[in-house]
């Protein structure tokens, strides 16, 4: 489970989505995510998941890396799946004594199903194919005119960066210690719930030592390199716009301006499922 998790992690591979400026794939998820919230139809999602798709075969990075990392949320997703197909009234279509199925509960379920997946995955292929420094650079880029308001830029995107640098790192930190904790007789997956939080505790501890051990470390070697913040530094590589970014860019508010019209179109449906059903009937 913990191999599992690909947040934080860069794929190294040469492709069209690698080369581009990192302020492009942190404008383009944000766009995405928008865009998916604006689907009322089949249709958007289609859209959605063909332009995702697109996406993933130009950056050359393999899907089951990606499907690999919604593991590690699918009880996230299976209770959003539980909760909005039980709990969403509407037109009962079946009932298990006093819990019933709505037509309504359906949609929402497999709705929310699909635009958690595809969050899930747009978004990891930012992290995917950028490395922490590039997202740093391209976030106090793209963010700078929040200076005006007195907002660290700088601060608040180093520590993302550092966040994100560091998921990895723990997460091999974790194996290591839960193989040595299975080595001496440690159980981590018989029990209940209760047993196996218990059982957590051994693990936790050593993590969070290693964890505080190497940010002292961190914040040593910062201070003896003298480091002060983004006032006055310098970019040894500075960002600078090439003309695929600029076909990126084009190619993103197209994108999001077919899901607005799309998103504009409404179906009833709950009522074309209620009418296939009766029918088949």
């Amino acid at each position: 489970m913990i191999r599992d998790i690909t947040l934080g992690q860069y794929y190294q591979t040469d492709s069209v989505i690698h080369r581009l400026d990192p302020r492009v794939k942190l404008m383009g998820t944000v766009l995405f995510i928008i865009a998916l919230f604006l689907y009322k139809n089949p249709i958007g999602y289609i859209l959605g998941i063909l332009f995702l798709a697109l996406v993933i075969k130009l950056s050359k990075v393999p899907f089951k890396f990606m499907v690999r990392g919604m593991k590690s949320i699918l009880f996230l997703l299976l209770m959003t799946v539980i909760f909005n197909l039980f709990l969403t009234p509407g037109t009962e279509i079946l009932r298990l004594w006093r819990i019933k199925i709505t037509i309504e509960g359906l949609v929402l379920a497999v709705t929310m199903a699909v635009r958690l997946s595809m969050l899930i995955i747009g978004s990891s292929i930012m992290t995917l194919t950028t490395t922490p420094n590039n997202l740093t650079d391209g976030m106090e880029k793209l963010f700078g005119f929040l200076k005006i308001f007195r907002v660290p830029v700088h601060e608040v995107a180093m520590m993302m960066s550092i966040a994100l640098r560091f998921i990895p790192i723990l997460l091999e930190e974790t194996d290591k210690i839960m193989k040595a904790q299975l080595a001496r007789g440690a159980d981590f997956e018989s029990g209940n719930i209760i047993k196996k939080a218990r059982a957590m505790v051994p693990l936790l501890v050593p993590l969070f030592i290693s964890a505080f051990r190497r940010a002292n470390d961190l914040a040593m070697a910062m201070e003896a390199r003298c480091y002060r913040g983004g006032d006055g530094r310098t970019k040894m590589k500075p960002l600078k716009y090439k003309k695929r970014d600029y076909i990126a860019y084009i190619i993103l508010f197209a994108f999001l301006a077919a899901s607005v019209c799309l998103g504009r179109i409404t179906m009833d449906i709950p009522g074309i499922l209620m009418s296939n059903i009766g029918k088949a009937v």
